[in-house]
């Protein structure tokens, strides 16, 4: 289980992250919605390490993990898929899997583990001598997802993975995450500025806005409260 507890993230003397607490459980979705610029990706590096928080503390099924650099907190078990499509483009999308298969303590098979991202997703077997950059945006955020899955950690952090995506694609990228949750003892953290589609699939809500929690809840509590009403509590003025 991850628990987050007054996190703060500072950028010299712009406060991205201020005191913000949350919790996302094995077996759960939870969702982090909020406007561009409310702080989602901030806290998100800061939980996978790639970002030094001010203060806070960050635990990892009881073991804090706030000062753990972020190669160690990937393989303890934390993967992170960035927003903007972070892989080798020059590399085949083989190539990419096998890197990340090696980035972390290798265990088991590769071959068992690329067979079943080829089975999650049949394009990326067809275009696995392809290099990565020729690939279309939606094939590369089925890479992306599978790079960060390989090993089953057991916190997948997901940043904006519908991001200009076609809709049916979206559903095939979201049905990949609810599957993967089903399976053992997972959790999901995962931002989306559109609070529909990210409460369509969460367990569980956190609203952002200016770096701060506005509110939070089950998701079909946030649901019923409206939309429309949630989209003016995370997008309007202060």
């Amino acid at each position: 289980m991850l628990e987050v507890r007054e996190l703060q993230v500072a950028y010299g003397a712009i406060e991205a992250v201020r005191g913000v607490s949350l919790t996302a459980r094995p077996g759960h979705i939870t969702a982090l919605i909020g406007a561009n610029g409310a702080g989602k990706s901030s806290l998100m590096r800061a939980i996978s390490g790639v970002t030094r928080p001010r203060s806070g503390q960050i635990l990892l099924d009881g073991c804090d993990i706030t000062r753990i650099p972020p190669h160690e907190r990937a393989r303890m078990g934390v993967a992170h898929a960035m927003e903007g499509r972070r892989i080798l483009h020059q590399h085949t999308v083989d190539e990419n899997l096998i890197t990340a298969w090696h980035f972390r303590k290798p265990q088991g098979s590769f071959k068992a583990a690329r067979d079943a991202v080829f089975a999650h997703f049949p394009i990326l077997a067809e275009r696995a001598n392809a290099k990565a950059g020729t690939l279309s945006g939606g094939q590369q955020q089925m890479l992306i997802l599978s790079m960060a899955t390989m090993h089953a950690p057991r916190l997948v952090i997901l940043d904006e993975p519908s991001l200009g995506l076609a809709p049916i694609i979206v559903t095939q990228i979201f049905e990949f995450i609810k599957e993967y949750c089903s399976v053992g003892e997972r959790a999901i953290l995962i931002s989306e500025q559109m609070a529909n589609l990210a409460l369509k699939v969460a367990d569980y809500g956190y609203v952002l806005k200016h770096g701060q929690l506005a509110f939070e809840g089950d998701s079909k509590t946030l649901q019923e409260g409206g939309l429309a009403g949630l989209s003016s509590a995370y997008l309007g003025g202060s």
